[in-house]
């Protein structure tokens, strides 16, 4: 009996795929909210980033890891990249459960078997939510969730794309499409069938500063946090690079002046 459940699930799964085959099922182009950071003078948005951190940690972080960043990352202190004080950014490492040493007897896991764990301090990395990729695919229908650490860098459309799909749930599919089993439908994805359910729901997190949580702004928050997260040097980059370009506009002027000069006692 089970054989045959499974075998008619197959079977329509294929003739599903088929089916959708014959549809184009290339992504919509993605949306452009606008961004406070877009352009090349523009800056991160603190009070967004403060806002799509807690997104992060409410919502996200139970099946995504954040592996490339430390807790200290989010701290200003001392010249830092964060949007949090450095007390702030050591009481969010202390709230997470990090793997810990070797006991004074050397041992790594207590008396049941599990592994010894300590608070976090800001010189550790944001712990990862299965501790391993099979554990992840059990807890996920066989899909392995991306780490989000540089998400942003590495999808096609950056910010743009990241948010359609955010906001890309809750639609009808088109006459004709079938959405697989254990999938979900988003135009904005790559063959429209996708394995992570809908993330985000109204009112799904309580912001501190009284902005409501919608979608979209869970989303657009969510998003700018991950776009800090995978270069929170930008701003650096662009100081650095405004620095740059005046510093060549005035040598190019010296320079202009001095040929004027030279050439001018010539003639």
């Amino acid at each position: 009996m089970r054989f045959s459940r499974l075998a008619l699930a197959l079977g329509f799964s294929l003739a599903a795929s088929a089916a959708n085959a014959a549809l184009d099922t290339s992504p919509l182009p993605p949306k452009k909210p606008g961004w406070s950071f877009d352009g090349p003078l523009d800056m991160y948005d603190r009070a967004s980033l403060q806002r799509g951190f807690q997104v992060y940690k409410e919502v996200c972080s139970t099946c995504h890891s954040l592996n490339r960043v430390a807790f200290a990352a989010l701290s200003s202190d001392n010249g830092g990249y964060g949007f949090f004080t450095g007390p702030q950014a050591k009481a969010i490492a202390a709230g997470y459960k990090v793997p810990a040493d070797p006991n004074d007897k050397g041992e790594t896991t207590d008396e049941k078997g599990q592994p010894l764990m300590r608070p976090g301090i800001t010189a550790d990395h944001f712990p990862p939510p299965f501790p391993n990729e099979q554990a992840a695919r059990a807890s996920n229908a066989g899909a392995l969730p991306p780490d989000l650490s540089v998400i942003v860098k590495a999808r096609a459309g950056g910010p743009d794309y990241v948010y359609s799909i955010l906001t890309g749930f809750h639609q009808k599919p088109p006459a004709g499409f079938t959405v697989l089993p254990n999938k979900y439908y988003n135009p904005y994805f790559n063959g429209w069938n996708i394995s992570m359910p809908p993330p985000l729901a109204p009112n799904q997190v309580t912001f501190s500063d009284g902005t409501k949580a919608t979608v979209d702004q869970m989303a657009h928050d969510v998003v700018t946090f991950l776009s800090w997260a995978a270069e929170p040097t930008m701003e650096d980059r662009k100081r650095i690079g405004f620095g740059v370009m005046l510093f060549l506009l005035a040598f190019a002027g010296i320079l202009y002046l001095s040929y004027r000069r030279i050439w001018a006692d010539i003639h």
